[in-house]
């Protein structure tokens, strides 16, 4: 069952406790509106794929992987297909060494079960108890968490954002840099820096990671890959393979293990 987001929001935000952990599912294609904690908030679901957007970046989630996001950064979710949600809340003066930038993360098994024990941790507890010992070690672990290639910048320049906007719409249009140029009335030159200096990427590469988070999205909710590859634009499912596994590091199959 869902809650209205300012109940839940001021739940957390008044909590006195240093970490906390909430569970909540979402029906599919459920949308949270554009938010922000007081707390910073590690966003992890055991079911389902997000889509997190915050200011000029997206990150897709599936499960498994989390997206850190630090106090006071406003953000929103779109849940594709259901979606349960298992968060974890930190106090800013809890552990001052947390990252302060908005990042896609591995989760580990550990941390996993960590994170299943503490929904059940009710208040007060002692300082000397198993539940002070789980919630100190979940802190720990969010220190060392893994940064994930799920990032998808979202260059602020409005002729860049057409192209943009058009491939996530689109993901299999193979129209080129020249093709862009003739119809934005911009030298192909312009069009890279532009795409270089809003996301960090050249147009090829932002239009490659577009591709493959939207794989992600597709293969999560049981689409098989040949056709996942098809709709994408690349030639042939092992070539999709071959991109897949040189940016997430391991094969369709066995990233969703």
């Amino acid at each position: 069952m869902t809650k209205p987001l300012n109940e839940i929001l001021l739940r957390i935000d008044e909590a006195a406790w240093s970490v906390i952990s909430s569970a909540t599912d979402y029906p599919a294609d459920w949308s949270i509106e554009p938010h922000a904690h007081k707390k910073h908030q590690l966003i992890y679901a055991i079911q389902g794929v997000m889509v997190v957007h915050s200011a000029m970046s997206q990150w897709t989630v599936p499960p498994s992987r989390g997206i850190w996001m630090p106090s006071g950064q406003v953000h929103s979710i779109r849940c594709v297909g259901p979606v349960k949600m298992r968060s974890v809340f930190v106090s800013t003066d809890a552990a001052p060494d947390m990252p302060v930038e908005c990042r896609a993360v591995s989760i580990s098994p550990l941390l996993r079960e960590l994170i299943q024990t503490s929904i059940a941790i009710t208040e007060p507890y002692g300082s000397d108890t198993r539940s002070a010992r789980v919630m100190g070690l979940i802190l720990d672990e969010l220190k060392v968490l893994p940064t994930l290639p799920l990032h998808l910048p979202q260059p602020a320049d409005p002729r860049i954002q057409v192209i943009c906007a058009t491939l996530q719409q689109d993901p299999g249009d193979g129209s080129t840099l020249a093709d862009w140029s003739g119809r934005l009335s911009l030298d192909e030159k312009t069009i890279q820096r532009l795409f270089q200096k809003g996301s960090g990427m050249t147009f090829g590469q932002w239009r490659q990671q577009a591709r493959l988070l939207l794989a992600l999205e597709r293969i999560a909710m049981g689409e098989k890959v040949i056709n996942v590859a098809g709709e994408l634009g690349y030639e042939s499912p092992s070539a999709f393979s071959t991109m897949f596994k040189k940016q997430f590091g391991t094969t369709p199959s066995q990233f969703f293990k």
